[in-house]
């Protein structure tokens, strides 16, 4: 365990000052491309205009003959692009592929300039983030970077749920955690091959009425992924970082694709990933707050004054519990709000 003192140095000399803060920027879709693919590349600075977050994906997905052609097209796509207020992630390989080692190395080296993050998948403890955080203050040094890249870990295993917490507050890089629902079905040996969402058999069904067990009973599909998602947003609550709903593979399915980004935006999460251009919108109408709720948190707000007390509005009672969520609304507002001039004027700031 570092001395607390020590946790805000860095951890290699030359190699930019950690930050004391997380970034808080909008974050509603994290939008995957692969970069050995020279059509999805050649959409990048139009698809990187209309999202958040552009991620250059090195991993799952590129087959293993691509993986070089991937790592040198991310730096040729980064080299050349300016990405405006949208941030670039990578995600690179696992810590036990033989080719994480060069995809840190040359991305940091190559690009660490144009970086925001670095998402790390199949992240199983602090150990893991102590690894990666020591190796990129290296090569942020031999960059001659002035800012440190961040670090987003994938929760995809049993034993990365178990260490959730350790894993959130590992390091001072530490941005924020997303859910991997297929590898960590997987791991969990869950029976089902969906990638995401829910399933059909995970049920709830009312009371007999009759003696026939089948008369007049109601069912109700569950969330198979409500307890895993409540559990990452509090640890990333906890360590101040930023929790995210991983993928939801069924592309066509536009409905439940809305309705698992809309659990996990009550539950906590600040954006979700996007797989296709179809699921772009759908994570920012989703993870964007309602004009409404805007609405009625400025009155609040505005009644609660110095946020103590209680007032009464259309009937309802609103202390200062209920003025810290409006708060936490009428934030999230304004961030979307420089950034988009619809929402600017849908939420009237």
């Amino acid at each position: 365990m570092r001395p607390p003192r020590t946790f805000l140095r860095p951890l290699a000399v030359g190699a930019p000052a950690p930050v004391t803060e997380i970034p808080v920027k909008p974050s509603r879709m994290i939008h995957f491309f692969d970069p050995s693919n020279e059509k999805m590349a050649a959409k990048v600075p139009d698809i990187a205009a209309k999202v958040d977050i552009i991620l250059g994906n090195l991993e799952d997905a590129i087959k293993t003959e691509m993986k070089e052609a991937a790592r040198q097209g991310l730096v040729d796509i980064a080299k050349k692009t300016d990405f405006g207020e949208t941030q670039l992630w990578t995600r690179v390989n696992s810590l036990d592929s033989p080719w994480v080692l060069d995809d840190l190395t040359t991305l940091v080296t190559e690009i660490g300039d144009k970086l925001d993050v670095i998402m790390v998948p199949k992240v199983e403890g602090a150990q893991d983030i102590h690894y990666v955080d020591r190796l990129l203050a290296q090569l942020e040094a031999r960059a001659g970077l002035d800012r440190p890249i961040l670090v987003h870990a994938i929760l995809e295993t049993a034993q990365g749920m178990v260490n959730v917490e350790e894993i959130a507050g590992a390091s001072p890089r530490m941005q924020g955690l997303s859910l991997g629902p297929a590898d960590l079905a997987a791991s969990r040996r869950m029976k089902t091959t969906r990638v995401g969402g829910g399933h059909p058999g995970y049920l709830v069904r009312t009371d007999p009425v009759s003696d026939d067990l089948t008369e007049g009973r109601t069912t109700a599909q569950q969330d198979l992924w409500h307890y895993t998602i409540a559990r990452m947003v509090d640890a990333c609550a906890a360590h101040d970082i930023l929790p995210f709903y991983g993928p939801f593979g069924d592309i066509k399915d536009v409905v439940a694709c809305e309705d698992q980004f809309r659990n996990a935006y009550l539950l906590g999460c600040v954006g979700a990933w996007s797989l296709h251009p179809v699921q772009i919108d759908i994570a920012k109408k989703v993870f964007s707050p309602d004009p409404a709720d805007v609405a009625h948190a400025k009155r609040v707000v505005e009644a609660m004054g110095d946020g103590s007390g209680a007032v009464m509005i259309d009937g309802k009672m609103e202390d200062d519990a209920s003025c810290k969520q409006c708060l936490v609304m009428l934030d999230l507002a304004k961030a979307l709000a420089e950034r988009d001039p619809e929402l600017a004027e849908a939420y009237d700031l």
